[in-house]
């Protein structure tokens, strides 16, 4: 016949398990596991402890044995369980896995957790499940452009070296231009935002013109000097870089980051670059306008006061973007570069070899 094991209790660990027996705002588990506790060092059998408790006889061995090897700390929580066994194994696993990676449904260009469900036989659910658990998302694509500008490597360390470590008693400017700036009138008034519903907008819309916004991004305190035109041509382009000279002390050198396009490299801008002599332009590498750092001003521009305004004339487009300038002015905040060229050059890298993999294969 098995003997139950002695329980033996410190006067320290009597009181507690008192205490828990007494105490009204403590977890019943709790409450129950210290009376068995107490009825075993009492010596009463796990037979007649199941008995005077109303619970098995298993029950009360179970935690008379579990005080044994935790002490009290045993009796606050429950062992751990193995859960549910594993139903789908590491190989099927890694079956959606590769198929999803590297094949395609017969009759679209991305798999769907249905599509995919149906090809191997899984629920969706758990086809959910092994996307989550590997970040595979077939439903979303990013967009990526490499660049093939054969001095990629020195126009990325002068920029970026720009804007890591100006020089000092300089400026230096982020410029471009944001071109077609449509002006948009809704055909209908939309509804606005309320409890429960989200603002709407009509899906269709009137043009009533284009404007293109000239800006220039100070880097060091987050100024912004912009002007809007009716064109972008080498013209406009002049015209604003005489605004520029205009607007920023006349004894501090300008380094002026700009991109490739033609208008900018046009002979007669070149003649008024080569007369004023404080300005320095910095050319960003073919496909990589995103090291300029006046479009991440755009986007802000873009999402915060453009694509959801409602504009009934391009002079209307252009008061907008003018007050949204002037707003940022009074509080302007410097977007801060933390990317090191050499961080850069090795992402671009990987990203190249993983192109000539795919091209060659």
């Amino acid at each position: 016949m098995r003997i139950a094991p002695a329980v033996t209790l410190t006067e320290q660990q009597r009181k507690q398990l008192e205490a828990n027996v007494r105490g009204r705002r403590l977890p019943a588990r709790l409450v129950e596991r210290s009376r068995i506790v107490l009825l075993a060092a009492a010596g009463t059998r796990d037979s007649d402890i199941a008995a005077a408790l109303n619970i098995t006889p298993h029950k009360a061995a179970r935690w008379r044995s579990r005080f044994l090897q935790l002490d009290l700390l045993g009796l606050e929580k429950d062992a751990a369980r193995p859960g549910r066994p594993v139903r789908i194994g590491t190989k099927k696993t890694q079956a959606v896995v590769t198929k999803t990676t590297q094949e395609l449904p017969p009759n679209a260009t991305h798999w769907s957790t249905r599509t995919m469900a149906a090809a191997t036989g899984l629920s969706e659910a758990s086809v959910r499940r092994i996307w989550r658990a590997h970040g595979l998302k077939p439903h979303l694509v990013e967009g990526f452009k490499l660049s093939n500008d054969p001095r990629f490597t020195e126009k990325l360390e002068d920029i970026v070296g720009l804007y890591l470590n100006p020089p000092e008693h300089a400026l230096v400017l982020s410029l471009d231009e944001k071109s077609q700036i449509q002006v948009l009138d809704r055909t209908q008034p939309g509804l606005p935002l309320k409890p429960g519903r989200g603002q709407t907008m009509t899906h269709d819309y009137k043009r009533h013109g284009t404007t293109t916004l000239f800006a220039a991004l100070n880097i060091a305190d987050g100024q912004v000097i912009g002007t809007c035109m009716g064109q972008h041509r080498h013209q406009e382009w002049l015209k604003f870089l005489r605004l520029v000279d205009r607007t920023t002390p006349q004894g501090q050198q300008l380094h002026l980051i700009a991109d490739n396009y033609a208008t900018h490299k046009h002979p007669k801008v070149q003649r008024w670059l080569a007369r004023h002599k404080r300005f320095h332009m910095h050319c960003t590498p073919t496909s990589a306008s995103w090291l300029n750092m006046i479009e991440r001003f755009f986007r802000d521009l873009t999402c915060n006061r453009v694509r959801r305004g409602v504009f009934h004339s391009v002079p209307e487009l252009i008061a907008a973007i003018d007050g949204y300038i002037a707003q940022h002015n009074q509080q302007p905040k410097p977007f801060v570069w933390t990317a090191k060229a050499s961080d850069i050059l090795a992402k671009v890298l990987r990203g190249r070899a993983a192109l000539n993999t795919v091209q060659s294969a």
